[in-house]
């Protein structure tokens, strides 16, 4: 999985070749069918390895018993550190930028990642709707909203970091702010 993530990352979907992984991991191209039926499958398990097991994690979470905005805080935390700050955030790169051209992959990643993802932070603005915490009850309609500054992270470091560095959780607790309403700064 290792290679195939370099592979995967240096190449793209599309220029990425089994041979190509095969020799990076130091094995017989045959050796790659033994696991995998292509490089759809391979490219499956890589997302199965690294994002899904994330992605549960940030979804479970334990009763909320202080403010949810503490709870999507630690979303953004947790995201930032171990995607924004990792090769996990060059596959999400990937998905944006190939997605179109490969549906399956696309629909592949949707499914495994970004349904669940969604459905988790909905919750979440759900709870924070029913509490009072969030005013705008549209947005329980739109939680794409909340993780917005985790996607502009991603593209942002893959992009333009080297010219403008961006401290992603920084803007993350500064959308929050226009969410939630600015925390007190005492």
């Amino acid at each position: 999985m290792e290679a195939a993530m370099d592979e995967f990352i240096a190449r793209g979907f599309a220029a990425t070749r089994l041979d190509d992984v095969a020799k990076r991991a130091g094995v017989a191209k045959g050796t790659l069918y033994l696991y995998f039926k292509d490089k759809e499958s391979m490219f499956e398990e890589l997302i199965r390895t690294a994002l899904v097991p994330l992605i549960g994690r940030l979804t479970t979470l334990p009763t909320i018993t202080g403010p949810v905005r503490d709870a999507v805080e630690g979303f953004a935390e947790t995201f930032m550190r171990e995607v924004v700050a990792t090769r996990r955030g060059d596959i999400i790169r990937l998905i944006v930028s190939e997605g179109p051209r490969f549906p399956a992959i696309a629909d592949f990643y949707f499914r495994e990642v970004v349904s669940k993802g969604l459905a988790g932070m909905k919750a979440l603005v759900q709870l924070a709707i029913t509490r009072g915490e969030i005013k705008h009850r549209e947005l329980g309609d739109f939680p794409q909203l909340v993780v917005a500054p985790a996607i502009v992270a991603v593209i942002w470091q893959s992009l333009f970091a080297r010219h403008a560095p961006l401290d992603g959780l920084a803007m993350f607790k500064v959308h929050l702010d226009l969410i939630f309403g600015e925390r007190s700064k005492t």
